[in-house]
């Protein structure tokens, strides 16, 4: 398949490859052997638990003083 770089060094994936990374919205791009690599990066246990945080009412803040806390 073909891609074109755009003048903003932009590249879209062809929609047969995008099709097959189903809610991806980033993937982590690195170059390997002069070649571009794409990863898609999906939501990760991390972003799980900062929802579940959310969920419960838990700030920023919190965590920092439970940090401090858990450090003394």
């Amino acid at each position: 398949m073909l891609a074109k770089k755009a003048s903003k060094n932009q590249i879209t994936l062809p929609k047969a490859i995008a099709s097959h990374f189903p809610g991806v919205a980033y993937f982590d791009v690195r170059e390997e052997d002069g070649r571009i690599v794409p990863v898609p990066l999906r939501e990760s246990k991390a972003d799980e638990v900062r929802a579940r945080l959310h969920e419960v009412g838990t700030t920023e803040e919190d965590v920092t003083n439970a940090v401090q806390w858990a450090r003394r």
